[in-house]
């Protein structure tokens, strides 16, 4: 947990640092880790990069209830020397999963992951994403890991 804490230090200031006047500010809806789940997102947006906080939620469950929280992360498409906007790749801190109890209901299992996103008009132009993000949490019952499939709608 300690070196998440510390991961989340490091890219808390990296995220949200404004980096130039053509930032715009933006708001997306969908699944995945850029909207912490099932949920939305409010963004920094530039033609190169993407810094959000997002709220959503991970699971429901008619025993558990809805299991949802936060998340901030960054998403940037000059990682490699590319002409291309549409190819991204982010680092994220979060909620990432859910773990039952057994008298109470589920709690959220926060951690950090990475990603690619597929931003279908540019990361700097409304409209559709696709991606994937790898997480990693920890849970009172051990590490918890996982894989979170993204679809969602930049405005």
């Amino acid at each position: 947990m300690k070196n998440i804490k510390s991961f989340a230090f490091l890219l808390f200031p990296l995220a949200f640092s404004v980096n130039s006047v053509a930032d715009e500010f933006t708001f997306g809806a969908g699944i995945g880790s850029l909207y912490s789940g099932l949920g939305v997102n409010i963004a920094m947006r530039s033609d190169t990069d993407l810094k959000y906080l997002s709220a959503g939620c991970v699971s429901y469950s008619d025993r558990g209830g809805s299991t949802c929280g936060i998340g901030a992360g960054w998403v940037t498409t000059d990682v490699f020397d590319f002409q291309d906007t549409q190819h991204g790749l982010s680092a994220y801190v979060g909620v990432v999963g859910t773990e039952s109890t057994a008298f109470r209901n589920d709690e959220a299992i926060y951690g950090a992951g990475f990603g690619y996103h597929y931003f279908f008009n540019g990361i700097g132009i409304p409209g559709a994403n696709a991606g994937i993000s790898f997480l990693v949490g920890d849970a009172k019952s051990g590490t918890h890991t996982g894989i979170m499939a993204q679809i969602g709608y930049q405005f």
